[in-house]
């Protein structure tokens, strides 16, 4: 009972993949000019995606997905960063895509030629076929093979005077359409609500409020896992391409992304990230079932109702300080660095101790302490740093890397004429070359070497974890 209420909450959230709310038969030309060399001079690839079991989403507090892990690959392989922008339906994508929003849609979408008129495909990533998703009759535990595929369609004709639910607009409209032509009669296409995904229609075929969908055979398959009662097995059309689009008026960042396809098709991470989402049912399973699946329970970690009353106290976001445990301790209260640092906020006894931990052991007295040691930093840096943005960064990277290494930073700032009081290209710039020896050894240095990178990419990371967080979780 509990299974099937969480999944039928993450399914009227979820887009598993993006539809669209009406068909559109005009093309949408670019309103920007922007191409690969843009993107790597601003040094950020943006991708557009929605919500969904297997193509954006977050678990146990890691970000995860087929399209999200695929993307985060290319933007490394094209030497940038990756951001990530949220939409409802396909409209809502290019429009964002050719306004310059985004630089890519990715969210297992299959190649049409209506859909080619706005945007333009990249080679395809996989291959799927649309299958009929039914539902197994009573029984069909007992039953033996021969009495079961009796009782199910396996001939497309069969499906004249059926009804099917479709989303409007989709490609599975448009194939049910074509397929009613080819077999000579009526198929009965009724239209879901927007709000509904194809992952609500599996449910609701599974549960017996309708009889059909249709949907992706990818996407089915691994739905097979957790509703075991639904049938996928007929298949309504040949094989189809599953691809990313792109801007029409970006040919470099086209070509860069289908020589770098064709190069990664066959590797072994290729296929790793492809199993890990669409065959490993049992992983999908334990998700859905999680408490911690996100966009089911709106939770992240175990220890969250802590989270929020602390973070209350820091006066920040609790998502932010959920990130920033994450990127200590993936929330395991048992962890230990091998310099000693101990439990959910890696903190060294000492420290604890001094912000009122006996055990750091105790997630409460460590979570505790590791907040009252962020208060301690942010009143530090009140006065010196004012914008409380950036204040933020400061604190973090002090709270990875120390006071000391962070003011050494400033002052080498100042003295090549940078600004001790911004972060990004300046504070963070001579923290990284702190690891240098004509720097470790400047005059206005007073705490040595400092392995510079670690803590930049700290506060990269946290922050980048934390939009994530506050795009899922409300």
């Amino acid at each position: 009972m509990i299974r099937n209420v969480l999944a039928s909450a993450f399914i009227i959230i979820a887009i598993l993949a993006l539809s669209e709310p009406k068909q559109e038969t005009t093309s949408s030309p670019p309103h920007v000019q922007i191409d690969l060399p843009e993107i790597q001079a601003r040094g950020e690839l943006i991708g557009i995606t929605g919500y969904s079991a297997t193509s954006y989403f977050i678990y146990k507090g890691q970000v995860m997905g087929y399209d999200y892990e695929m993307l985060n690959i290319l933007a490394e392989h094209l030497g940038v960063k990756l951001k990530i922008v949220i939409v409802k339906n396909l409209s809502e994508a290019i429009h964002k895509l050719n306004t310059g929003e985004g630089d890519i849609i990715a969210a297992n979408l299959t190649v049409t030629k209506e859909r080619a008129k706005r945007i333009q495909f990249t080679d395809r990533l996989l291959t799927s076929r649309q299958v009929l998703v039914q539902r197994k009759p009573d029984g069909w535990e007992q039953m033996r093979e021969y009495e079961l595929e009796r009782k199910l369609i396996r001939s497309p004709i069969d499906l004249i005077g059926k009804t099917v639910y479709v989303k409007r607009g989709s490609a599975f409209e448009t194939r049910l359409k074509t397929l009613s032509e080819e077999i000579g009669g009526d198929i009965n296409i009724q239209y879901a609500p927007d709000s509904a995904s194809v992952e609500d229609l599996i449910r609701q075929v599974s549960e017996g409020v309708i009889d059909y969908t249709v949907t992706d055979e990818n996407i089915a398959y691994i739905n097979q896992g957790y509703y075991t009662n639904i049938d996928a097995a007929t298949p309504v059309s040949l094989e189809q391409q599953i691809a990313w689009g792109v801007r029409k008026n970006a040919p470099v960042l086209l070509d860069s992304i289908n020589a770098w396809l064709a190069r990664n098709r066959r590797t072994t991470l290729y296929n790793v990230v492809y199993n890990k989402y669409y065959k490993n049912r049992r992983a999908f399973r334990q998700r859905l079932d999680s408490d911690y699946f996100a966009k089911i329970s709106g939770r992240i970690s175990k220890y969250d109702d802590l989270l929020k009353a602390k973070a209350d106290e820091l006066r920040w976001d609790w998502r932010l300080l959920a990130a920033q445990i994450y990127q200590e301790s993936q929330f395991n209260p048992n962890a230990r660095s091998w310099a000693g640092a101990t439990g959910l906020m890696q903190l060294m006894p000492r420290t604890g101790r001094k912000f009122g931990a006996r055990d750091l052991w105790d997630p409460r007295q460590n979570i505790t302490a590791g907040t009252n040691f962020l208060k301690w930093l942010t009143a530090y840096w009140a006065e010196s740093i004012p914008d409380s943005t950036e204040r933020l960064k400061f604190v973090l990277a002090s709270y990875n890397a120390g006071v000391g290494h962070v003011e050494d930073a400033r002052r080498l700032a100042i003295k090549y004429g940078k600004n001790p009081n911004v972060w990004e290209n300046n504070v963070s710039y001579f923290l990284q070359l702190k690891s240098k020896e004509a720097y470790y050894n400047d005059d206005v240095v007073e705490y040595g070497y400092c392995r510079g990178e670690e803590p930049v990419n700290y506060v990269d990371q946290i922050l980048n974890r934390y939009v994530h967080y506050a795009e899922l979780i409300e």
